[in-house]
Formats: structure tokens, sequence, C-alpha cells
């Protein structure tokens, strides 16, 4: 085999070695951005269900209803049977005129240790969507 044969070859393997590691990049980036996205999609599926706890009355198990309007007493549990999914797990704290519910992905989209995070804060007109970590 001649000179010129062998550095083609080794030319086509580290040209192909690039490749492979740039496919591997591009892929674990659309999977944490895909998280991001799937985190925060529960998160406002939740957040809407924390609203309907707030108008329910307290003998369906809500937050009481007309007057009295509350997120007093949710738990996680009035709105999941399942706080973690292959998506995230998910916690609420509450403080009467406000529910906090936070979701932690299964992603670390900017590699600092910390793996996705987004908060929304339900309250009786709104939800506020805030990305903690990406």
């Amino acid at each position: 085999m001649g000179q010129q044969q062998l550095l083609l070859i080794v030319l086509s393997v580290i040209i192909v070695g690039i490749a492979v590691v740039v496919g591997i990049n591009m892929f674990s980036a659309s999977a944490a951005s895909s998280n991001l996205e799937a985190v925060t999609n529960d998160l406002l599926n939740l957040a809407a269900r924390a609203q309907q706890y707030y108008v329910k009355p307290g003998s369906m198990k809500g937050g009481e209803g007309a007057e009295t309007n509350s997120f007093t007493g949710l738990l996680i549990a009035d709105l999941t049977a399942k706080p973690d999914n292959d998506n995230g797990t998910y916690s609420v704290e509450e403080d009467g005129e406000s529910a906090t519910i936070t979701g932690v992905g299964t992603q670390d989209g900017d590699n600092d240790g910390t793996n996705c995070t987004v908060q929304v804060v339900v309250t009786s007109t709104g939800i506020t969507t805030t990305v903690q970590n990406r």
C-alpha cells in the first residue's frame, strides 16, 4: 500500500470520527430541549388542574369554591397520581393565594450538573412559567 492510500485511510477515519462526535452532540442537545419542553407541558397540565382545584367546593376535594377560593391544602396527589414520570419529577407548594409547581427534568441541557428545572406559579387569574435551569 502506498503512502497516499494510507494518508487517505487516516483522513477518512478522522472525518468519520468527527462526524460521529458531532452527531452525538446534536442528539444530546435535542434530547435536552425535548425534555425541557415535555416538563413544561406537564407543568401546564398540572397548573390547569390546580386552577380546577381552586374553584371546586371543599366537598368535592377542592379549594372551597365560590367565596372562599383558596389553594390551601393543595397537594401534588390532588393534581396527579404519579408525581414523577419519564419526563421528570414534580412537586407543589401553596400559600393559599397561589400554588407553585416545580418540575425537575431528566436531562441537563447546559451541562452544569443540574437537570432542567421549570417552575409555574398558579393564581386564580393566571399561570406564570419560569425556566430555572436549562
